[in-house]
């Protein structure tokens, strides 16, 4: 691994673990080691090494949110897959930190891969939803924007119950529900 990719993934590490006032660069050089000319020989200094690591963080959980939600199956089966899908509940999600970090927020330029991420997954959501009421899966009256915000809620929610509780199940409980309320009904069974 490259030192500027080395410094990247230290940097994604120690932002999800300290956030960004918590990753000084030594902390940075440290984890990566690397010598100190390194950092500003390929980035501007943390900002700009920050933006990286943001940018590569976003980008792969969309690129795995979009691997589900664009995956083989219906609408219910493609929102469940990326409801269930392997996570580490207990660490929360690298993105959805983000979002709690104030010197993120404060900055349009590191905030916005962030919103983009969160933009996009909501709306191949929402889009799911319609193409499934379409296809008479979900209730007509269903709105898929809000449905999307549901799920993204209980995911990042999940995660804040289970961390508070220690325990992956206040994740689980939350998504499962979820489901359970999208659920189709049953072969048979009245609707």
């Amino acid at each position: 691994m490259s030192t500027s990719e080395r410094l990247i993934e230290s940097t994604r590490e120690l932002l999800w673990e300290r956030g960004y006032v918590g990753t000084s660069p030594k902390a940075i050089l440290e984890r990566a080691g690397a010598g100190q000319g390194s950092m500003y020989h390929h980035f501007k200094g943390k900002p700009d090494l920050a933006l990286a690591a943001i940018r590569r963080t976003a980008g792969e959980l969309r690129a795995t949110a979009e691997a589900l939600l664009d995956g083989p199956g219906t609408p219910y089966e493609r929102i469940e897959a990326y409801l269930l899908r392997e996570r580490d509940v207990l660490r929360g999600c690298p993105v959805g930190r983000l979002t709690m970090d104030p010197d993120v927020i404060a900055n349009d330029e590191l905030r916005a891969p962030v919103d983009e991420t969160i933009t996009a997954i909501r709306e191949r959501i929402a889009g799911l939803v319609e193409e499934g009421k379409r296809q008479g899966q979900f209730a007509p009256a269903l709105d898929g924007a809000q449905i999307a915000a549901a799920v993204l809620a209980t995911v990042q929610g999940g995660y804040v119950l289970a961390r508070a509780s220690g325990s992956p199940a206040a994740f689980d409980a939350g998504v499962r529900g979820l489901l359970s309320l999208l659920a189709p009904p049953s072969a048979g069974q009245e609707s």
